[in-house]
């Protein structure tokens, strides 16, 4: 049972380290070649580093300290470390890469706001679905999901709005014209980063309801429950063509759970017939929490 923990602690961070490369990849590869603003904390330290050459990761990490201080009293200390080890994790990561990318890996700006936009959105799903943070306006997007039924994807992209805005006023070294085109890029890239965010946010979340029709129900039943921790109903049912009563197994299980549940059922009756209906929410234990709109 120790050796489980220890192995899915493992998996989370390393997960976790992923999806903050893929970020960090994102801004040092793709958007700080072209001087495009982007959103968040990483978007005020890519905004500082235009105006005075200060590395990113520097200003991302000063940032972050007050306002991890934040998370660990709201969202409880075990989002606090793993939030502590993304931001120290992101800001090693731009603080090595952006001087190792001086120059834009994608030549046309358009393409490298949209590229860029898709990797920050992956990398902040990625990291989110392990239930940490890489600060700044992620943990006020978090805090308010605790309380709010409102997506991470629109709270992020209505509190960045303003920082990307603010790109107009402090690039005063860029000429009027090309200050319009960073805050437009900005923009784009701020957009995508949603869409792809709230996308890998949604299917990670998403569940299915299974009907299982089978004579063998009880150990079908029994090895979800023991094996899946996910829980079963049996209603009585009637087959009409035979008028043979019958048991019929309900449960609900996360998308990426189906597969095995289609194991068990293989396992014990090859017979079995299925039924798997995707559903809008599950609100309960093991699934999210009813929160008041």
């Amino acid at each position: 049972m120790v050796m489980r923990k220890i192995i899915e602690n493992v998996r989370t961070y390393v997960v976790t380290s992923f999806g903050l490369l893929l970020l960090s990849v994102a801004w040092t590869a793709f958007l700080l070649p072209h001087q495009i603003s982007g959103s968040g904390v990483t978007g005020i330290g890519a905004i500082v580093f235009y105006a005075t050459g200060i590395p990113m990761g520097y200003t991302y990490f000063a940032i972050n300290v007050v306002l991890m201080a934040i998370a660990l009293k709201i969202l409880g200390a075990g989002f606090g470390i793993k939030t502590i080890y993304s931001v120290v994790l992101s800001s090693v990561l731009l603080t090595l890469l952006q001087p190792l990318i001086p120059a834009p890996v994608v030549q046309e700006k358009f393409m490298s706001a949209i590229i860029g936009g898709m990797l920050c959105g992956a990398g902040l799903g990625i990291v989110f679905t392990q239930g940490g943070s890489t600060g700044g306006t992620d943990i006020i997007a978090l805090v308010i999901n605790k309380y709010r039924n409102i997506s991470p994807g629109k709270i992020i992209l209505l509190c960045d709005v303003f920082i990307i805005s603010s790109s107009y006023v402090v690039l005063t070294h860029l000429e009027s014209a090309q200050r319009v085109e960073t805050m437009v890029y900005g923009f784009v890239t701020m957009a995508i980063q949603a869409y792809t965010l709230d996308a890998i946010l949604s299917g990670n979340k998403q569940s299915v309801q299974i009907f299982i029709f089978s004579r063998h129900f009880e150990s079908i039943a029994d090895l979800i429950t023991s094996r899946m921790h996910r829980g079963v109903t049996v209603i009585d049912g009637t087959g009409w063509y035979t008028k043979e009563s019958q048991k019929v197994i309900i449960t609900m299980v996360r998308k990426n759970e189906v597969s095995e549940v289609y194991r068990i059922i293989k396992s014990v009756d090859k017979k079995a017939f299925i039924t798997v209906a995707n559903v809008m929410g599950v609100y309960g234990k093991g699934f999210e929490e009813l929160k008041r709109l």
